[in-house]
């Protein structure tokens, strides 16, 4: 297979993605991974080599293709000045096939892994979170729904798992992450869905911890923390900020769990008190967040817990809003075989890739990355 997706990614040499400036990612990994994939495809008959086509949707999808008919697009617009290895141009029937019939979990699998062993990636506390395809619904109503496993470090997805119809994340929790390998140390944070006994006790058992926060499904467990002194106690952490056209103020009070809170190896819970002021209307809310964690507090301060909790609320607008805004993925129709699973896991590679780069504005990224000449010449170099 030609070397031009390595090609490519180095290409783009400034701002706001420099993916040169980062020689620490495996790049030669991720080629070698995309050339090994399993080809679904009978062998007669076949025109194109699997690794170029998953290549070209590699090298479409990092400069913001949205669609399979933007990267075939992109990849006929690219062939008019330099020819594809094969010789071809792929159709969008071509990459149809391909998207509907290529195996997601075993590249999520093997990116995922990828993922993890580049430099910056500690996955020292990660996220849990699903997310539906809502536009990929199939014919017959069933849903593309999606867990990921994500780096609060860097803002990337090193695990993702599919979510059959007639489920819900919550048998899949233990699965997902036992794909990461050794959990010793790793610090889960999840919403109040997996605020589950049986999720505390099998995190303990793999020498992690949890930090949960808890809501009305577990209504009895909420009650408990709410009758705790919380008036009686300073708040351990402040902080304020502006973003967004409001101002925002968190407080966090952490008292350690009685015996009455009845969770398993529960060491501390936590009040964060997030309150919100517009300052052109004068308007504000209020919210309390209750938190339970097996985290002791001399291993995690309130300042400690409440970035926690703020890095797992970030999984929504670094990854969930990105795939939805710059990929419009929740207006996507693509509905047929694995294509939305697919589409889902590129894009995740797409942003997983930038971040390592160092882009802060994905969209930023994916413009820079569709408009260089460079880049652009290297891609048709497939």
């Amino acid at each position: 297979m030609s070397s031009s997706l390595i090609d490519l990614i180095c290409a783009t040499t400034t701002a706001p993605t420099d993916f040169e400036a980062v020689p620490e990612i495996d790049f030669e990994a991720l080629r070698n991974l995309l050339a090994t994939t399993p080809d679904p495809r009978s062998r007669r008959g076949c025109r194109y080599e699997f690794a170029e086509l998953l290549s070209i949707f590699v090298a479409a999808v990092l400069c913001g293709a949205k669609s399979l008919t933007m990267i075939t697009e992109w990849a006929a617009h690219q062939a008019q000045t330099r020819p594809f290895p094969s010789g071809r141009t792929p159709s969008l029937a071509t990459m149809h096939r391909v998207a509907t019939s290529a195996d997601p979990v075993w590249l999520d699998e093997h990116l995922g892994a990828w993922t993890r062993n580049q430099h910056s990636v500690t996955s020292k506390v990660v996220a849990i979170d699903g997310k539906e395809v809502r536009g990929a619904k199939h014919a017959n109503g069933q849903r593309v729904f999606l867990m990921a496993a994500f780096d609060h470090g860097t803002g990337c997805v090193i695990e993702q798992e599919p979510i059959p119809e007639k489920t819900n994340e919550i048998p899949h929790f233990p699965i997902l992450l036992a794909r990461l390998g050794d959990l010793q140390g790793m610090i889960v944070t999840a919403d109040a869905l997996h605020t589950q006994t049986s999720h505390a006790h099998w995190l303990h058992e793999h020498g992690a911890h949890y930090v949960f926060t808890v809501k009305s499904n577990q209504r009895a467990l909420r009650d408990r923390i709410m009758q705790q002194n919380w008036a009686h106690h300073q708040p351990g952490f402040l902080d304020t900020e502006k973003k967004h056209g409001r101002i925002t103020r968190w407080e966090a009070t952490c008292l350690p769990a009685p015996t009455r809170i009845r969770f398993p190896h529960a060491a501390q819970t936590m009040r964060l008190t997030r309150d919100r002021t517009n300052p052109r209307t004068r308007e504000s809310t209020r919210e309390h967040v209750f938190v339970i964690t097996s985290l002791p507090p001399e291993q995690a301060s309130p300042a400690a817990l409440a970035s926690y909790i703020r890095g797992h609320w970030g999984i929504e607008n670094r990854l969930h809003w990105i795939r939805d805004t710059a990929y419009r993925e929740d207006a996507s129709q693509v509905r047929t075989g694995n294509a939305a699973h697919l589409m889902a896991t590129i894009r995740n590679l797409a942003i997983t890739v930038h971040r390592l780069a160092g882009a802060t504005n994905i969209t930023a990224a994916l413009r820079h990355a569709g408009t260089r000449p460079n880049t652009i010449r290297t891609i048709t170099g497939l």
